[in-house]
């Protein structure tokens, strides 16, 4: 950051008070103090839409921004700007694209880490299950992938695992020191305490993403009897003392109907989420369970009602798959993330288990230069319909032929899965879903076309 940025930076900083305070009158000054910070054209529209937003009272991301104020500890609000908006997107990006261009790879934006494969859950189709137990990323391995990654640009960290709030203590302290950076931990938060949460709203830059599956019923089917519980609990403990937290969801066959109804998402709102993460079912290792699926109408039903609530709750949704009209298909493979489990294994994604490249016996850069990510960078998108964006669940072959063009290996060491076999696993998925994927498609660039004449 040159003096300039950090004198702009400061008076940001102090800006947030007033924001606090009214944000009726102050807010506007905010993306005015925010906006030389914005030199990606894409960036300068989203500041843009911003002011548009603000202005409009009954707007629903005005709303959010209103309830986040509310709720979340100051020291949160101002890491949250400073360290997510600022430095991940406005000040990180044009670094990571620089490196882009040097060295001829993917630089993402984020990057997934596991501290740990232990958990003391046993959610029944896990795709995490199928990781041996008993391994982890010390907390000087995890603090050297930071290191790394804040050189290429990148300052936003998420974990998963495994529980990683098994390594809550090493978690805060990473907080702490690279206070410049932003985390996110998907967590079935069974292990938040008071004191726990309490540290969250201090340390202000690491939020939770917590896993429920629906209510009570539907959620303990796969993570166990009383987990919703004690989720609820760690909800509340949470947002009484402002720390930042939204939901995560796996949806499969059993669950779509409820965890894509307007009781559900609302339910959330008033527990305190201002974020949810919607992933679908994937059949990964030998205790996959392939009926879990989603069938092509519930795809469908997820993708229609997120879109719904993106325009009109307080609630900032994300639909991992039904998402890539907005990135252009896939984001994995280091184009806006990748995945290092908690063996080192650098991976394209957490629901692609193979690599070519350890971080052990790597750097990221050589990782992201490493054959699996180079064959991700030349094939990316996979498909021209960006609501089938994924290479494995909706273009299996891709993924094959990648795999086996880079020589990679199954990260699973509990069975090794040739990449066939779990390809295999999605085709008829694949197949089913193709047809209502390209309808949809077909008739939304067609309206769009329509109204720009």
């Amino acid at each position: 950051m040159s003096v300039k940025q950090s004198l702009q930076a400061a008076a940001l900083r102090e800006s947030l008070r007033y924001v606090r305070r009214n944000p009726e009158e102050n807010f506007a000054r905010l993306l005015g103090l925010i906006r030389p910070f914005a030199r990606l054209p894409w960036h300068r529209e989203i500041i843009r839409q911003a002011g548009e937003m603000w202005a409009d009272p009954q707007n629903n991301w005005r709303r959010l921004t209103e309830r986040a104020l509310r709720q979340l500890a100051p020291k949160v609000s101002e890491k949250i700007v400073m360290n997510f908006f600022l430095n991940a997107a406005l000040i990180g990006v044009p670094i990571a694209r620089a490196v882009e261009e040097e060295h001829g790879c993917n630089v993402p934006w984020a990057i997934l880490m596991d501290p740990t494969s232990n958990c003391n859950l046993r959610c029944e189709g896990c795709w995490a299950g199928e990781y041996a137990k008993g391994a982890h990323l010390s907390l000087e391995e995890l603090d050297g992938i930071i290191q790394q990654g804040k050189e290429l640009g990148v300052y936003f960290y998420l974990y998963s695992g495994g529980e990683p709030l098994l390594r809550a203590a090493d978690i805060i302290q990473l907080a702490e020191k690279h206070n410049d950076a932003v985390f996110c931990s998907f967590t079935n938060a069974t292990l938040v305490t008071p004191e726990l949460a309490a540290q969250l709203a201090e340390v202000g830059n690491v939020a939770l993403a917590i896993s429920v599956e629906g209510f009570a019923e539907a959620n303990d089917f796969r993570r166990g009897i009383g987990v919703y519980e004690k989720t609820a609990r760690a909800m509340d403990l949470l947002r009484e003392v402002g720390a930042p937290f939204g939901f995560s969801t796996c949806y499969h066959a059993g669950n779509t109907e409820e965890v894509a109804s307007e009781e559900f998402v609302d339910a959330m709102i008033e527990k305190g989420c201002l974020f949810g993460w919607y992933f679908t079912y994937m059949p990964i290792g030998q205790h996959a369970r392939p009926e879990l699926l989603v069938t092509p109408e519930q795809r469908q039903l997820m993708y229609e009602r997120v879109h719904e609530f993106r325009a009109t709750k307080d609630i900032f949704l994300i639909d991992f798959w039904n998402d890539g009209e907005y990135c252009n298909g896939c984001i994995a493979g280091g184009r806006h993330y990748l995945h290092i489990n908690a063996n080192g294994d650098v991976e394209p994604c957490a629901f692609i288990h193979y690599a070519d490249t350890n971080i052990r016996e790597a750097t990221l850069l050589e990782a992201l230069k490493a054959p699996l990510f180079m064959q991700y960078r030349e094939r990316q998108p996979f498909n021209a319909n960006p609501l089938r964006p994924c290479p494995l669940l909706d273009n299996p072959d891709e993924l094959v032929e990648m795999v086996n063009r880079a020589q990679a290996y199954s990260t699973q060491r509990r069975d090794n899965e040739p990449v066939e076999v779990v390809a295999d696993k999605c085709r008829e998925a694949a197949a089913r879903w193709a047809p209502v994927a390209d309808s949809i498609w077909q008739q939304k660039t067609a309206q769009q076309v329509k109204e720009a004449i």
